[in-house]
């Protein structure tokens, strides 16, 4: 037995797997093609990933963590006067991330697309991770009196993600060429904005 074979972790695998998604495109990759990068027979990979879709959502869930998550989490972790704003700052960054790798990593986007459809579980996980962090951002400005609780913070952060889903949503992706996108943001943010801000009066 090689010690690729004996060793083999499961960040090698989705290393591996996320290189020959990028070579062959998830639909046309399959576990042998990865098995091949590594020099191991696919039998090793199975012991780690019991089938093809569980490695996809593996390599999926880390990609939408490193590449999502963590770069919204400094914006988040960014000490801010104005928490109303800095919360524009962070939808329209995680837009713009979405945008980002929609155009320059199409095909790693496109097996999120496909996983968003197939693994419910892990995409739910993805969007607890955005609430999350805009709850926090929500929180930061209820506590400047700069947002008024109108409803508990998780349920403000949920609706939010879901007022602006047609911007971050990959269902959505063929929208977001439209010479109009970013207008039509910003329009929308005004109301939520509104609908959000904390009367100056009270």
């Amino acid at each position: 037995m090689s010690k690729s074979s004996s060793f083999l972790s499961k960040t090698e695998i989705m290393d591996a797997a996320e290189q020959t998604l990028r070579r062959f495109g998830p639909d046309k990759t399959s576990v042998t093609d990865v098995a091949k990068l590594l020099g191991v027979s696919h039998g090793t990979l199975y012991r780690h990933f019991p089938s093809k879709a569980a490695l996809r959502e593996a390599v999926t869930e880390r990609w939408l963590e490193e590449q999502i998550v963590v770069p919204l989490e400094q914006i988040v972790k960014a000490p801010a006067d104005n928490a109303l704003a800095q919360l524009k700052v962070y939808i329209a960054r995680l837009i713009e991330l979405k945008r980002h790798y929609a155009q320059q990593d199409s095909e790693m986007f496109k097996m999120y697309t496909d996983v968003t459809m197939e693994a419910a579980e892990l995409i739910e996980v993805h969007i607890q991770r955005i609430v999350e962090q805009m709850g926090i951002l929500i929180a930061r400005g209820i506590q400047q009196k700069r947002i008024a609780q109108r409803a508990e913070t998780k349920s403000l952060a949920r609706s939010l993600f879901h007022a602006t889903l047609r911007f971050h949503h990959p269902a959505h992706a063929h929208e977001w060429r439209s010479v109009s996108i970013d207008q039509e943001f910003e329009q929308l943010w005004l109301l939520l904005e509104h609908g959000l801000a904390a009367s100056q009066h009270s």
